[in-house]
C-alpha cells in the first residue's frame, strides 16, 4: 500500500520507517525533512489543512506518529507552552487530519495513543476497556482526547483506525543498553521500584505492520490496544494484541538478556 506517515522525520517515525519501507511504499509528512533518503517527503504541519491536502494525494493508508511535548502518566507539571502545543496537535491537528483524510477517500490507518493515558501506578492494566483513562498529564489527556476524535470518525464517518497505546519506545541501540542495565528480565527500573517497559523498534514496527493488515478490514471500526515488551503480561494484557493484530513481543528472544532478577 502507499502509506503516509504523518510526524514521519520524529523518533518513533524514525525507528519504524525502515521495516515499513520492507512492505509498503512510504510518504513522510512532516514540518521538518526525514532521516531517511528513500522515502518521498512532504513539508507540511497538521494544523495547515492545504499541507494536509497535498500529502493525502495518492495514499491508500495513513501511520500517524505525531507527538509534541510527551509526559509521563503520573505527573500533573505543566506550562502555557506544553498545554498549547498538546491540545494543538494531539487534538485540532488530527481533527483536520481526519477529517481531510475521509473527505479524500483514505479511510483506514494506525493512531499512535499512549499508556499514559493511564495513570501509571498501577501494577496491572486489565483491558483496554476496562482501564480508565485517568492520566494527571496535559499530555496524556490530550492523547485520550485524540482516542475519542478517532473513535467519532469511526462512528460517523466509516473510518476503520487502530490507535496503539505505546510505552517506552526505544531505538535498538538504546533498548540493549537500558535492557542490560536493569534487574528486571524485560522492563527497566525507574524511581521508586516501579517498572518502565522498553518497546523496542522492530516490535513497535510490527505493532503498526498489524494495524495497518488489521484496518483492512471491516468499516466503521476503531480499537485501542496496549502495546508494551511484556511477554509475560506482567502488568499488561496483551490478548487483545494478539488478537487484533496478532502482536506480541520478540525481540528479547533475540537478544537473550545475561542477567536479571
Amino acid at each position: 500500500m502507499n502509506i503516509l506517515i504523518t510526524g514521519g522525520s520524529g523518533m518513533v517515525g524514525t525507528f519504524i520507517t525502515p521495516y515499513l519501507t520492507k512492505k509498503h511504499n512510504v510518504t513522510v509528512f512532516d514540518i521538518a525533512p526525514p532521516k531517511h533518503d528513500n522515502v518521498k517527503f512532504i513539508q507540511g504541519s497538521m494544523l495547515e489543512p492545504n499541507d494536509i491536502e497535498k500529502a493525502l494525494d495518492g495514499i491508500d493508508a495513513f501511520v500517524n506518529v505525531t507527538m509534541k511535548s510527551p509526559q509521563g502518566g503520573s505527573e500533573t507539571t505543566q506550562d502555557i507552552t506544553q498545554i498549547k502545543e498538546n491540545y494543538e496537535l494531539n487534538n485540532l491537528g488530527l481533527h483536520l487530519f481526519l477529517y481531510k483524510a475521509q473527505e479524500a477517500g483514505v479511510m483506514k490507518g494506525v493512531h499512535t495513543s499512549t499508556m499514559s493515558v493511564h495513570y501509571r501506578e498501577r501494577t496491572y492494566y486489565q483491558a483496554e476497556e476496562h482501564t480508565q483513562l485517568d492520566t494527571p498529564s496535559v499530555y496524556g489527556l490530550t492523547k485520550g482526547f485524540g482516542e475519542l476524535i478517532c473513535q467519532y470518525f469511526a462512528t460517523w464517518f466509516d473510518m476503520n483506525i487502530v490507535a496503539l497505546r505505546i510505552t517506552g519506545p526505544r531505538p535498538r541501540d538504546r533498548w540493549l543498553i537500558e535492557r542490560e542495565n536493569s534487574n528486571h528480565k524485560y522492563a527497566a527500573e525507574a524511581p521508586g521500584g516501579s517498572l518502565f517497559w522498553l518497546t523496542d523498534e522492530e516490535d513497535l514496527a510490527n505493532a503498526y505492520l498489524g494495524g495497518l493488515e488489521a484496518v483492512k478490514n471491516g468499516h466503521g471500526r476503531f480499537d485501542s490496544i496496549f502495546i508494551a515488551a511484556d511477554p509475560d503480561h506482567e502488568e499488561h494484557n496483551l490478548s487483545k494484541a494478539k488478537r487484533i493484530l496478532n502482536w506480541e513481543p520478540k525481540t528479547h528472544l533475540k537478544f537473550p538478556k545475561k542477567r536479571h532478577k
